[in-house]
């Protein structure tokens, strides 16, 4: 295999082109067997193979930046620069990361892992290597998904008016090979790229604009015609007019022409340029390139049929898009938004009960929530739907255009917590201390379906204000939950849900699992434990929290969360003197950012699961006797 010759990316740079094309077939080969086993970002990376390829044959990496926007579309990157048999642990917890990573290797220029800011680190890159006199090249590599993100914009606006040297990709995967590449549009390209036509251009520029008094305003009127003759012939007129040099669109999976193309375009020096290269997603895999989004990220497949191991668990995304696409059906107010995801957080079922009801505004989670906020303003009910991870960049519209007003947005927070295999980009750990903190907000977390259930129909008929709603990436069960029967939800209101009368461990959402599990093996060392859901962090049920805490000797916190603003941290600052002296811990997420991995690993880890707990109580108690017959039950204290 050729594949194993390439240690380096010096041994690609000695391939022919017929033999990139075997290395290419076999970067995704080795792609499809490694996911299939590990799961990952599939149809993206298999999208870009040969453009990875050809771009570290054509620029001198490391040297040159090559910028990966997203980073989903990394894999054949880290494989083809020395991480091939690393590449086998993708994923893993203490294996390879599935985004760029600097700590990695010196290829991989920036952390990457949310969309739309590939375009900004690159025009910081290239300003900074200018102001320090350097030499070397920048490219920033982009999906067309990714500039729906309003940043890219931003980026693109400033690029135009700096005027640095970079080069953008385009990476367009949402539709097949346009009519422009086609033998025209390459020798078009071919032509516009070239050397002397370039020498040429700039010459005969600088002579247009030092003729007197019409010199500038010739130079407009030329650059314009010139601007619209080539918006007849080739797409990209946008990016001409802010002042970026458009090239394109070329096939991307034509590797001699991307090579050519490259080549030409890493030799003019003169400003921003950007080429359009169209790719398929899921190339060179049946299943993929038939169904790219269900292939974007996947778990363990079997790589003959493309099916994944059966799961007949219903996941907290379901149930809410379930739950909604009920509700829609009496209430016509009820609107649902997504920035992107509507497969992942269940909005497809919606989507087909009130598809004018549904608005996917891509990834643009800013004016996502800006967005509601104007709907609920005019007397319906928004339902925004968002990773926690990404809805971090969306904060000051949650201050600005929603809390402050007091406007009734619904905030449905999916993938709160630790979300496993995608590491410190995209663990929802920060929404706790960050909306618990924002006046108006409600803030509910269940810790099962049917209180998910019931806290969305409490949402929809609540207009008083803002409420968000966390829930984990988990499931709760094969056969589901009945939408159509909720209970009623009262909020500020705790669930004892087991007593005991030696410690009381106050879990929210997904930890009261934990915390019930927890509390069997205190069993087992003769502790009774009291398992008390919380239900709502806002507003919180600080009286029944302290009525608990006087009947116990000690109490602990456990949150799928970062500590640090925390619920444990918020508990403590509003209940009385006597309880704050029975607390003995708080379990949650260090000040840090936390890897990769199975999420048992990771909890594991961090002392965060059940026998780590157990471990820790039974190191903050201590046994006053073996045994005492009467009530079978060891007599514990605070160690002193």
């Amino acid at each position: 295999m050729l594949l194993d010759s390439i240690r380096t990316i010096s041994d690609l740079r000695k391939l022919n082109e017929e033999e990139l094309d075997q290395l290419n077939d076999e970067i995704r080969n080795y792609i499809i067997d490694v996911v299939s086993e590990t799961g990952g970002h599939l149809a993206s990376s298999l999208g870009v193979v040969e453009l990875t390829s050809a771009l570290h044959y054509v620029f001198n990496t490391p040297r040159d930046k090559i910028i990966w926007d997203v980073g989903h579309q990394c894999y054949a990157h880290k494989i083809i620069t020395g991480r091939k048999e690393e590449f086998k642990t993708l994923r893993k917890f203490n294996g390879l990361s599935g985004f760029p990573k600097r700590s990695e290797s010196v290829y991989d220029a920036f952390n990457t892992g949310h969309s739309s800011t590939s375009l900004s680190l690159a025009l910081g890159e290239a300003v900074g290597r200018d102001l320090k006199n350097e030499k070397y090249k920048v490219i920033a590599v982009i999906g067309d998904g990714s500039l729906t993100g309003g940043m890219a914009f931003e980026a693109l606006n400033q690029i135009g008016h700096q005027k640095n040297d970079l080069i953008i990709i385009l990476n367009d995967n949402e539709h097949s090979i346009s009519k422009n590449v086609g033998a025209l549009s390459e020798y078009l390209m071919r032509l516009i790229t070239g050397t002397l036509y370039n020498r040429l251009r700039k010459g005969s520029y600088e002579i247009i604009k030092k003729i007197p008094r019409y010199g500038n305003s010739l130079y407009d009127f030329i650059y314009r015609a010139q601007a619209g003759v080539k918006g007849i012939l080739v797409p990209g007129h946008f990016f001409e007019e802010l002042g970026i040099r458009y090239f394109g669109p070329v096939d991307g999976h034509n590797t001699p022409l991307l090579i050519d193309i490259l080549s030409r375009i890493r030799d003019i020096n003169s400003g921003p340029k950007l080429l359009h290269v169209i790719t398929k997603k899921g190339k060179g895999y049946g299943p993929a390139e038939k169904n790219p989004s269900r292939f974007h990220g996947i778990g363990p497949f079997n790589r003959k049929t493309g099916r994944t191991a059966g799961n007949s668990r219903v996941s907290y995304s379901e149930i809410t898009g379930r739950t909604l696409a009920g509700i829609s059906r009496k209430d016509k107010k009820v609107i649902a938004i997504t920035a992107a995801m509507k497969l992942g957080t269940g909005l497809y079922e919606f989507e087909k009960r009130a598809p004018s009801r549904f608005f996917d505004v891509g990834i643009a989670e800013q004016h996502a929530v800006t967005f509601a906020g104007a709907l609920a303003s005019k007397g319906f009910k928004p339902f925004v739907s968002i990773y926690s991870t990404f809805l971090q960049r969306a904060i000051d519209q949650i201050i600005h255009d929603v809390a402050i007003m007091n406007l009734p947005v619904r905030l449905l927070i999916d993938r709160a917590g630790i979300v496993g295999d995608d590491g410190e980009t995209h663990h929802g750990l920060f929404d706790i201390a960050i909306m618990r903190n924002v006046p108006n907000f409600m803030f509910l977390a269940p810790s099962n379906g049917e209180e998910l259930r019931d806290m969305i129909y409490f949402a929809a008929g609540y207009n008083d204000g803002p409420i968000a709603i966390r829930y984990s990436r988990g499931s709760i069960g094969e056969e589901g939950i009945d939408i159509s029967s909720p209970q009623p939800f009262v909020p500020g209101r705790l669930k004892q849900v087991k007593k005991g009368n030696d410690i009381a461990v106050f879990a929210l959402g997904d930890m009261v699992d934990s915390a019930i599990v927890l509390r069997e093996l205190l069993s087992a060392e003769g502790i009774k434990a009291s398992v008390v859901n919380l239900l709502s962090i806002k507003p919180l049920d600080v009286p029944g929290i302290e009525k608990i805490v006087r009947n116990v000797k000690g109490f602990i916190t456990m949150e799928n969360g970062v500590l640090s603003g925390g619920i444990g941290e918020y508990i403590l600052s509003v209940i009385d003197k006597e309880s704050r002296s029975r607390f003995m811990f708080a379990a949650g997420f260090p000040d840090d950012f936390i890897t990769h991995g199975k999420s048992e690993e990771l909890f594991r880890k961090y002392g965060l699961d059940p026998e780590s707990l157990r471990d820790r109580i039974l190191q903050e108690l201590v046994h006053k006797a073996p045994y005492d017959k009467r009530d079978k039950v060891r007599h514990i204290s605070f160690r002193k």
